[in-house]
């Protein structure tokens, strides 16, 4: 299977949840999101990531694993989201020491937070982008594809709350009414709907 590389869009937040983030992940060299639901901690440690010039007062734990790493030769050479069952996605950490290459099993979020603290690059499956990514249809008066930059989260945003994300909601509508809303929320850069619309297809197809 071959891999496609992806790297950040940005992180879109609910506006209707407290709590809810969605991770965007852009395809490199193409046009789909992968837009997957993760929890606050993991979008606050990960926009601080994104953000260079900031840094926590005191490290936060995807930092303390790369001071950790550092302090014994461990690199993280790369993160592979390999597998989507029932709308979970589950990630390998590629890690390297003294030549030795073992791989770590990790929720997407915390690989993907350790892979910007070391500037690993991030891969998934094709079949899994053919599965769950999805194509913004570009309103060309909207100006810049993506997020919109008003929903984008930022490291100075504080976070107190934590979530847990189902697909329920969503199991009275049928696969076209849940492709109809699909096609809404993408077009409203509603990504956090779009990833939990998504998941569900995903459930019922599988």
């Amino acid at each position: 299977m071959s891999l496609v590389k992806l790297n950040i869009k940005g992180i879109s937040y609910s506006q209707t949840q407290n709590g809810a983030y969605a991770l965007i992940l852009n395809e490199v060299d193409g046009e789909r999101k992968l837009p997957i639901v993760i929890g606050a901690f993991e979008a606050q440690s990960i926009a601080i990531a994104l953000e260079k010039e900031i840094k926590p007062p005191r490290p936060l734990t995807h930092d303390l694993f790369k001071n950790f790493a550092d302090r014994f030769d461990i690199v993280v050479k790369q993160v592979i989201i390999h597998k989507l069952v029932d709308g979970v996605f589950f990630s390998s950490i590629i890690c390297e020491r003294d030549r030795i290459e073992e791989i770590i099993d990790a929720r997407t979020s915390d690989a993907i937070a350790l892979a910007l603290r070391f500037n690993a690059p991030i891969f998934t499956y094709k079949n899994i982008l053919d599965k769950a990514g999805i194509y913004l249809k570009i309103n060309p008066e909207q100006g810049e594809e993506g997020i919109n930059h008003d929903d984008v989260l930022t490291p100075a945003q504080t976070f107190d709350t934590e979530t847990t994300v189902s697909g329920e909601g969503y199991t009275q509508y049928s696969l076209t009414e849940l492709h109809e809303l699909l096609e809404g929320a993408v077009q409203n850069e509603d990504y956090e709907k779009a990833a939990k619309i998504r998941d569900e297809i995903s459930k019922r197809e599988s």
